[in-house]
């Protein structure tokens, strides 16, 4: 089958019950895309930067079940494990950095990981599927994270289901000086740059961010997204057909849908 279109989410919690203008403007985003693509896919593949975190190796869950909980919020997810090994073993083979994680049993029902808010909170607003959940490493070449991406959508164009990409980014975390990372007058810097590139499908323009930059406004995006550079290498069809961006509190949150042109 195909991968079907990518969403761009933020995760912060700000969303799930918004109580200013800007927090319900991206609230409202991710209802729209729900709406445009809930029915389109089979399951998705969820790149989240919370999950087990290894400095420098891209860790790929392989556990059968993945359950979290933010505030009120619950839920319990399948994993599509088939397809999981497909993406770690290809990886594997490929040379890349990656680790197989597990926790608890090989398999059944103790086969069971915390589902981290990275990916719990875009997937509240969408109907619920089997998951992959992917965690990138920050310790990670650029070019081995584009690398993943191409072997991930390579995988999926040979796989029998239809499938949504979950990219779970929040931007530069230095935009208030009261918020706990500090200010960087860096962060407009990133946040305006990322807005262009994907207000205008100029992707490859993510190899090009200085890393003083990257450093200096502190994203929780930029890994997340070489790897959808590197599924968009492959899948050369899909352009941001919807965009806002707004920052609520002390970093930058933005909404996207890559949909087939």
């Amino acid at each position: 089958m195909a991968i079907e279109f990518i969403i761009i989410a933020p995760h912060g919690s700000e969303i799930l019950e918004p109580k200013d203008e800007k927090s319900s403007r991206l609230n409202m985003a991710m209802k729209e895309v729900a709406k445009r693509v809930d029915d389109r896919v089979d399951e998705y593949v969820v790149i989240t930067p919370h999950n087990i975190r290894i400095d420098d190796h891209i860790a790929v869950i392989l556990t059968q079940y993945a359950e979290g909980k933010v505030g009120k919020i619950r839920r319990s997810y399948r994993c599509d494990r088939k397809l999981a090994y497909r993406i770690y073993e290809e990886s594997k083979r490929s040379g890349l950095p990656v680790v197989g994680v597990n926790f608890g049993a090989l398999e059944g029902r103790e086969s069971r990981i915390a589902l981290d808010w990275g990916a719990l909170i875009p997937l509240y607003f969408l109907k619920k599927r089997k998951i992959v959940l992917l965690t990138p490493a920050r310790g990670v070449e650029r070019n081995a994270l584009v690398r993943f991406g191409n072997i991930i959508a390579k995988v999926i164009e040979d796989y029998n289901k239809r499938v949504g990409i979950i990219v779970s980014a929040d931007h530069a975390h230095t935009h208030d000086p009261k918020g706990p990372y500090g200010f960087s007058e860096f962060a407009k810097v990133y946040d305006s740059v990322i807005e262009d590139i994907i207000k205008n499908n100029k992707f490859e323009d993510l190899l090009r961010i200085d890393e003083k930059i990257i450093n200096e406004a502190k994203p929780d995006s930029y890994w997340q997204l070489l790897i959808m550079l590197g599924i968009l290498q492959v899948k050369r069809d899909l352009r941001t057909a919807l965009f806002e961006y707004q920052v609520p509190t002390y970093f930058g949150m933005a909404v996207a849908l890559l949909d087939k042109s």
